[in-house]
């Protein structure tokens, strides 16, 4: 008499969870760094003066657009 036995795994595996709580973190980190790099370049804009700006070739109330132009779609 033959017996076979079938193995079926459920479930996420402990390395593969903390493998994506891992990544998550990271994300999430990666994104803030982002944001808080894009605030910095904006208020550095806004505090020059228009002329800077211009030289630049940036509106005064372009600038959100400009610093935001990679990332999103206006």
């Amino acid at each position: 008499m033959a017996h076979s036995v079938q193995h079926t795994q459920t479930g996420i595996s402990v390395f593969g969870l903390l493998r994506s709580v891992g990544s998550s973190i990271f994300s999430a980190l990666i994104s803030l760094a982002e944001a808080q790099s894009r605030v910095r370049k904006i208020q550095y804009l806004q505090s020059l003066s228009d002329q800077e700006l211009a030289e630049r070739g940036i509106k005064r109330e372009r600038i959100v657009h400009h610093v935001f132009a990679d990332s999103m779609a206006f």
